[in-house]
């Protein structure tokens, strides 16, 4: 990372606008940033920050979203704003900051606040310009940091360093570097290999768990199948010998099941003969009482067919008279059809003379007949003139439809003149509403650009609200675990005190007489020690252990959560800066109301440039329209004078012809309804004549058939006579009083059934008893049978998985093992490392120690060849080992820890420290280059001899193409560095002042 230009305006002590040109400072290798104290040296760093990250270190961000960082200095109308231009990762990008702005309002009184603005851009050297890349909060910080590599605590603690603190790497804790090296030198796929041999060590041991768990859930199942039959091991999952009981106790329970299914085989045999003797028994009983109540049945039945012998008799005789009835029917029906004839006949007759004129009343058939050819023949001479009157009504009715026309075509004219009147008024009107929807479309357009951004914001906002609660309640956790593994190692080391001073009496418990002492070596043990009273034992001490290692583990998860959830509250603030939520929400729902109004308006665009298209058809349909009238208008003229003539000529004719009568037709229609009248008239006197002489005959014929019916008169067989419904309701009761006869006699003469009426009365309801009885105890044992055979098919099926599952969790036991052994390694808990070193730890470990090795050779040139630079991989305590760091002293030739050193040493050591991390990361493959490093205040703890060493040292940073920035207001540095940025205060604010190597 290089800087090249910073552009300050109204920021921190700065009220104008002020420019940085790094590249001539750092021309040098080495430049000076000075002044007086509070002018704003530190400022000028907090500017580079804040372009990178869009907040400055420490407590100097303060409240206000970013809105303390303005000058007080600055003029009311200049807003505050920092642009960087730098290169990284070979990219040369200007990034620009503008904080949140309070600022008077345009229109009245009061203020009103601005949000913030953040700009990225990026140099394209192809086309020498300038690109755009995001206005996004969250987008360009999340490009920057993934860039740089770090977040802005690790940039401030490896580039900026401000007010003194570079010890802080120095002295930081195992935890703390390994943390600031993962991330420089990328090593989280080692951390990721861990977390996933743990995740597999979990995975296995719950498949184990419950394999074991599957296991007893068949015995439980098997035990319930089985009942008292068998007794299930008091045995947990994961303790061993639980397969072999389970599969042991499941054989002795399958051959008491079998045991058992036999005994129920036979019980069931002996209900099944049982219930079909008492079947039997329970037909025979049924059929005698059926036989018994069958003949007593049968002799009610013949009483009363005797009751009932005269009314039979009487009917047989009504059915005789009626059969010698139906020889007469046919001429009866004859005789009743002419009659109906006739009289119908004769009513016609009458009907068709009554509208007759009276010379014609009394005439006969051929008269009448005669009468009517007449009046046909005046009625064809009617044709001609009756065509002539339908003419003439066209004709009125034609003269009638050219009026209309002419009346249509005068509203068509007046019509459309007056529509094309307000041709002009109605074009403008809708012309407008095309115009309007179209400045709606474009503004649409424009708050479509501004909705994805400002929702962004608003959700990292609310995302932001909801991590505050979150990193707050994952404290509280980290706290509590912290607390929880503290308890817990505490614990774990009383009871190891206490096992050590019991250790002689667990020794003594393995001693034998004539077996040397594993500690002293003797054979002969006179007094060994004995087991006080609490003596803790081996398993005590080490369950402790293990509850001590569970609880750090629990505090390592909840510290992990809380740092996770403060970097995903970082990122949401970032984004969303310091804004309300509730003031984003409402900024949101006013864009998204007004880019809702100005859809719907330009919604309406096409519908507008359709109506206009529709306006401007109908204008020259209209116009069209009118133009037509007037031709139809002078075409009409001559049609009208032709149909005037022919109508003369036609009523001329027609006064001939109709006579008094009003018209032709009504002539026509009295001519025809006389001709129909003496038609009809002549054809019911003939129709009345001959259904009298049909009459006549039919009497004859029904005379002579009656008497060889023998019957004196006609009427005698007319009543005889039997309808249909009679004759087949009288034959009915014949046929059922012969078939009930019949069928009592074939009762009473059943040889069986008279046997049965003479026995003593059967008793069904008592073998219906014994029949239930008998069929229960059936039941019973057939559920029995089959709660036996469900029992062993039940173990069987049980048996045999539970046999499967044995086998299969064998490997799977065999792979938990393995992975535990992995696992434990390799998060350093294994009794097998011995140095509890965690793999990301022992990866880092190698990196500190390059680390180490780069930082010695500029501290010994510092320390005039004093120091020295270690990494060291020792315990410290009963903790891990791996990322411990030591200075060596050669005037002593110990090695101490590095908080010994005095505070000019301690500066000189970690800036050594400091630049041997530089020059790591920029030799790692895939590391960030750090070409510009700033170094705040500690030159005043030196002295001149290890000043001049110490600017020496910073000077061969020129060889690797680095700057160095020096913040100090030491007098001294001033004569010997000459590349200078001065910070100058005054009332109206500070102001720079720059000056190059020459």
């Amino acid at each position: 990372m290089r800087l090249h230009r910073l552009d300050i305006t109204a920021f921190g002590p700065f009220g104008a606008s002020q420019s940085v040109d790094f590249d001539d400072l750092s021309a040098a290798g080495l430049f000076l940033l000075h002044g007086p104290t509070g002018a704003g040296k530190t400022s000028v760093l907090d500017a580079v920050c804040y372009a990178l990250y869009g907040s400055v270190p420490g407590a100097r961000q303060g409240g206000g979203q970013g809105m303390t960082l303005r000058s007080d200095h600055a003029a009311v109308g200049i807003r505050t704003e920092v642009r960087l231009e730098l290169t990284v990762a070979e990219r040369r990008l200007e990034v620009t900051r503008q904080p949140p702005w309070e600022r008077p309002k345009l229109r009245g009184k009061g203020t009103t606040v601005d949000k913030a603005q953040t700009w990225l851009r990026e140099y394209d050297a192809t086309s020498r310009a300038w690109k755009d890349l995001s206005r996004s909060h969250q987008e360009i910080g999340e490009e920057i940091t993934q860039l740089l590599g770090m977040s802005r605590e690790q940039f401030c603690q490896v580039v900026l360093l401000p007010q003194g603190d570079f010890a802080r790497f120095l002295r930081a804790d195992a935890e703390a570097r390994g943390k600031l090296l993962g991330r420089l030198f990328d090593t989280r796929r080692f951390a990721e290999v861990e977390r996933h041999l743990a995740e597999r060590r979990r995975t296995t041991e719950a498949r184990v768990r419950e394999g074991d768990a599957a296991l007893l859930a068949d015995a439980h199942r098997m035990q319930q199948a089985a009942g008292s039959a068998m007794e299930l091991p008091e045995l947990a999952p994961g303790d061993a010998g639980l397969a072999e009981a389970v599969l042991e106790a499941a054989a002795v329970a399958r051959c008491t099941a079998r045991e058992l299914l036999a005994v129920a085989d036979c019980g069931l045999t002996a209900a099944e003969s049982a219930q079909a003797a008492a079947e039997r028994d329970l037909a025979d009983a049924r059929e005698f009482d059926r036989l018994q109540r069958r003949f007593a049945e049968a002799r009610e039945r013949a009483a009363r067919l005797a009751e009932r012998a005269d009314d039979h008799r009487a009917a047989q005789r009504r059915m005789e008279r009626g059969r010698k009835a139906e020889a007469v029917a046919p001429a009866l029906e004859l005789r009743e059809t002419a009659d109906t004839e006739h009289r119908a006949a004769a009513a016609a007759e009458e009907e068709a003379r009554l509208p007759l004129p009276p010379a014609l009343a009394d005439a006969g058939a051929a008269g009448l007949a005669a009468a009517a050819r007449r009046a046909a023949e005046e009625l064809g001479g009617l044709e001609a003139a009756r065509r002539a009157e339908q003419r003439l009504t066209a004709l009125i009715e034609e003269r009638a439809g050219l009026d209309r026309q002419e009346r249509a075509d005068d509203e068509v004219r007046q019509e459309a003149q007056a529509w094309l009147a307000d041709w002009d008024t109605i074009r403008g009107t809708i012309q407008g509403r095309v115009d309007a929807a179209q400045q709606a479309a474009a503004r649409a357009d424009q708050l479509a650009l501004q909705r994805e951004p400002v929702r962004r914001r608003l959700d990292a906002a609310r995302r932001r609200d909801r991590l505050a609660d979150d990193t707050e309640e994952a404290r509280r956790r980290a706290l509590a675990a912290a607390e929880d593994a503290v308890a817990a190692r505490a614990h774990w080391l009383d009871l190891k005190e206490q096992r050590l001073h019991g250790i002689a009496a667990e020794l003594a418990a393995n001693l034998t007489d004539g077996v040397p002492c594993t500690v002293c070596g003797a054979t002969e043990h006179p007094a060994p020690a004995r087991r006080a009273a609490g003596h803790v034992d081996r398993e005590a001490e080490e369950r402790a252990l293990a509850s001590y290692q569970a609880a750090d583990e629990r505090r390592a998860d909840t510290e992990r959560r809380l740092g996770a959830v403060r970097e995903a509250l970082a990122a949401a603030t970032a984004e969303a800066g310091d804004a309300p939520t509730a003031r984003l929400a409402e900024e949101a729902e006013d864009l998204e109301r007004e880019y809702t109004r100005t859809r719907a308006t330009a919604s309406g665009l096409h519908a507008a440039q359709e109506e206009l298209r529709r306006a401007e058809r109908e204008r020259e349909q209209r116009a069209a329209a009118q133009q037509q009238a007037a031709v139809r208008s002078a075409s009409r003229i001559a049609a009208r004078e032709r149909l005037e003539g022919e109508q003369a000529a036609l009523e001329e004719e027609l006064t001939r012809a109709r006579g008094d009568a009003e018209s032709v037709a009504a002539r026509a229609a009295q001519v025809e309804r006389q001709a129909a009248l003496l038609t009809r008239a002549a054809d019911t006197a003939r129709a009345a004549a001959d259904t009298a002489q049909r009459l006549k005959d039919a009497d004859a014929r029904l005379a002579d058939a009656a008497f060889r019916a023998g019957f004196d008169t006609p009427a005698q067989a007319a009543d005889a006579l039997l309808d249909d419904t009679a004759h087949r309701e009288l034959q009915r009761r014949l046929d059922a009083w012969q078939a009930e006869d019949g069928a009592v006699r074939a009762v009473l003469a059943e040889a069986d059934t008279a046997d049965a009426a003479r026995r003593a009365p059967a008793d069904p309801d008592a073998a219906q008893r014994a029949a239930a009885d008998a069929g229960r105890r059936l039941r019973e044992a057939a559920s029995a049978r089959d709660a036996a055979a469900r029992c062993c098919a039940a173990l069987d099926r049980l048996s045999a998985h539970a046999t499967a599952s044995v086998r299969g969790l064998a490997p799977l036991r065999e792979e938990h093992t393995r992975v535990a052994r992995l696992a434990s390694l390799a998060a350093g808990t294994s009794a097998d490392n011995e140095r509890r070193m965690r793999l990301e730890s022992y990866v880092l470990a190698a990196r500190l120690e390059q680390v180490a090795a780069a930082a010695t050779a500029r501290l010994l040139r510092m320390s005039s060849g004093r120091y020295t630079l270690v990494h060291s991989d020792d315990r410290t305590g009963r903790g891990r080992s791996g990322l411990g760091l030591h200075v060596v002293d050669a005037w002593t030739g110990r090695e101490r820890d590095t908080a010994t050193l005095s505070g000019g040493e301690t500066f000189f050591a970690s800036l050594a420290l400091a630049l041997g991390l530089a020059d790591v990361v920029t030799d790692e493959a895939g590391g960030v280059r750090l070409d510009t490093l700033f170094i705040d205040e500690g030159f005043g703890s030196l002295d001149d001899q290890t000043l001049d060493e110490v600017l020496d040292v910073l000077d061969a940073l020129r060889e690797r193409d680095r700057s160095v920035g020096i913040v100090s207001h030491v007098a001294d540095l001033r004569r010997r560095v000459h590349a200078q940025l001065e910070v100058v205060k005054g009332r109206s604010g500070s102001v720079l002042r720059q000056r190059g190597a020459g």
